[in-house]
């Protein structure tokens, strides 16, 4: 029998993509390219597991994108905990509404946030970075919409908690970068990678509350 992608080579594996048996070129050729892969595929799996060696190694053109700038330390990530929890929340929130959302989506949301963020904080200054495909362009502005209404919700929790507002935008701006490269650092970099989403999911189950207490919070944020 031959693939049923390619059919000219021998099928050797059962695709849950196609519903069919495939060559193993055709699957690390358009696995999260022009296949939708289930996340339970062993072969999907296996990909990741193999993906995980490489975490971190990033390109010079991808370490531009990482804002080498902007520092995290440790005391950050342990002062703002429940804040990077709360947007990956909202990210999580974002993927579960629209199930077509890939890793790109996501980063590039976030992405844009972060140069807003950034540009506000250094000059005060409202921007929003144009994005050239305009369905792209809804897409990212619809999370950012969702990740903006965590950090109001946050601030108003704080208000009501202590009477005032702690968080500053370059502390928004540092949990963005921070989940930017955590989402550089889990996807494929394919098209239709969902590795960061599926990340998300995990660490969000269905029903789990937004603004997350220290109680609740435990240790869950993965240094990437």
């Amino acid at each position: 029998m031959s693939c049923a992608i390619c059919e000219e080579r021998k099928e050797k594996r059962f695709c849950p993509a196609v519903h069919g048996k495939i060559c193993p070129q055709c699957c690390g050729e358009q696995r999260e390219v022009t296949l939708d892969c289930p996340s339970d595929c062993p072969y999907l799996q296996q990909s990741r597991e193999h993906a995980k060696e490489h975490n971190g190694q990033f390109s010079e053109q991808e370490r531009e994108a990482l804002f080498p700038e902007v520092e995290i330390n440790e005391q950050f990530l342990y002062e703002r905990e429940e804040l990077i929890l709360g947007l990956s929340f909202a990210l999580a929130k974002s993927a579960r509404a629209d199930r077509s959302l890939a890793d790109r989506d996501l980063i590039a949301a976030v992405s844009s946030l972060a140069k807003s963020y950034q540009t506000l904080v250094n000059s005060s200054l409202i921007y929003e970075p144009a994005i050239a495909n305009v369905a792209q362009q809804n897409i990212v502005r619809d999370i950012a919409r969702e990740v903006e209404t965590m950090v109001r919700e946050f601030r108003e929790a704080e208000q009501q908690q202590i009477g005032h507002t702690r968080l500053r935008d370059s502390e928004v701006l540092k949990a963005l970068v921070f989940l930017l490269r955590m989402g550089l650092g889990r996807t494929s970099g394919r098209p239709k990678s969902r590795a960061f989403v599926d990340f998300l999911f995990a660490q969000f189950p269905e029903k789990h509350s937004a603004i997350v207490g220290p109680e609740a919070a435990g240790s869950r944020i993965v240094i990437p």
